[in-house]
């Protein structure tokens, strides 16, 4: 293929835009993006306007939105005529046999539309509750009778239908193990079925200079009639530690802060502007600290004390009894997680942050507190520009469901060199 040659995408399962973000970075087109969650289609709209505007040099538009100075319809008017340039919108459905004819109709609207006479990629992964170890160990029935186990097939009749030359499918790393490691071994199969072949690794954040441990599971495929090979990825090494991410940030106690513009405290550390997080544009937004009640911040300041203190991590069973009120006290004892922002890694921003701060609690003492969205997003990589649409706990649940953008950079780019190729 030319060099010129632009690749175009379609983004299945694609959630608020995480690994999304990474083909953006590196030049694709987005045919279109399908989920059922709307306040995560919502915040992806937002994204896209973000590099439409970016791409024409007229950014300021979209750090008005930001800032509260611009209105969502005037920045939706001030994009329309460029947004189709790099995608053709979302299309929210979820995948459900009745669906299915709807959304290979609204998909061919969006090629036609944009004059997109094939797709180079898919890429996406269905949601991870029914894969993951966690969701297993607390369901009687091990997920078996989970109807997410078999959402897969729905990648696979796009698949079919339109032969990209190469597609990533994403999950969390327990789906090698669901069902005996049976759904991921189907899915390999029927996709070589399809044509092609399929290749998968577990693949770590941290490798990929996100202040993060967090793995992947990454399903790479291809034609087989092309002579390509699963990419390597050599680990970034850095002395960066997590309070990188956090110590230019206005310290907050238990319901202050906002969630409109704020100003930053520090100038951006190193790492943040290696890892495009913080530019001289940027507008703080989203860093407004949840209530917390006095029982759990007396437990915070002693989880903090032992981290702190002492490098260990408090179990359930050391609080006094008058801070106890789960029965159950003989599993999930590390309920209370600090951050570690004396370390390169921070341990994985998962979804359940929407439910409640507990496992990710800020190491400072003085603020007794539990991660802000942005907080949160930034030890995902998502850069501050990147604005969560919905209520806070939907924020939440979109940056912990994410692919982190700066390893959906790397994977994009490997893809992008493997299309080269062809």
């Amino acid at each position: 293929m030319a060099e010129d040659c632009e690749f175009t995408v379609l983004d299945l399962f694609c959630g608020a835009g995480g690994l999304t973000e990474g083909f953006f970075r590196n030049g694709f087109k987005f045919i279109s993006h399908i989920d059922m969650d709307k306040n995560a289609l919502e915040t992806l709209k937002t994204r896209s306007i973000y590099h439409a505007l970016n791409m024409a040099g007229k950014d300021d538009t979209y750090f008005g939105y930001l800032k509260g100075n611009v209105s969502r319809q005037d920045l939706e008017k001030e994009s329309l005529s460029l947004i189709e340039q790099i995608s053709g919108g979302t299309i929210n459905h979820e995948f459900v046999p009745v669906n299915g004819d709807k959304i290979l109709s609204e998909i061919d609207k969006c090629r036609k539309r944009l004059n997109l006479k094939k797709v180079d990629v898919i890429i996406g992964g269905p949601p991870c509750q029914a894969y993951s170890i966690v969701g297993r160990s607390r369901d009687p029935k091990k997920m078996k009778n989970d109807t997410r186990n078999y959402l897969y097939r729905y990648y696979l009749k796009l698949l079919k239908h339109y032969r990209p030359s190469i597609f990533i499918f994403e999950n969390v790393p327990g789906m090698k193990s669901a069902s005996g490691g049976e759904i991921l071994s189907n899915f390999k199969k029927e996709a070589g079925e399809c044509g092609y072949t399929v290749k998968d690794d577990l693949l770590n954040a941290q490798n990929f200079f996100v202040l993060q441990k967090r793995e992947r599971l990454i399903v790479i495929g291809w034609l087989k009639e092309h002579e390509l090979e699963y990419p390597s990825f050599a680990p970034v090494r850095h002395n960066y530690h997590v309070s990188s991410l956090l110590n230019d940030l206005p310290r907050l106690i238990p319901g202050e802060g906002s969630d409109g513009p704020q100003v930053y405290q520090k100038p951006p550390s190193k790492y943040l502007k290696l890892a495009k997080m913080r530019s001289n544009k940027d507008v703080l937004i989203q860093h407004r600290a949840r209530g917390h009640n006095e029982k759990d911040r007396e437990i915070y300041r002693i989880a903090i004390d032992a981290w702190n203190g002492e490098n260990r991590r408090l179990k359930y069973d050391e609080l006094p009894e008058r801070l106890k009120t789960h029965k159950n006290r003989k599993s999930f004892r590390d309920r209370f997680k600090v951050i570690e922002a004396d370390r390169k890694y921070s341990h994985s921003i998962l979804a359940h942050i929407s439910r409640d701060g507990h496992y990710y609690i800020h190491s400072d003492i003085n603020q007794a507190r539990s991660l802000t969205v942005r907080e949160a997003a930034r030890i995902q990589s998502f850069p501050d520009n990147y604005k969560f649409e919905g209520a806070r706990r939907y924020q939440f649940h979109q940056i912990g469901n994410a692919v982190p953008p700066l390893m959906a950079e790397g994977i994009a780019g490997a893809i992008k060199k493997m299309l080269e190729c062809i």
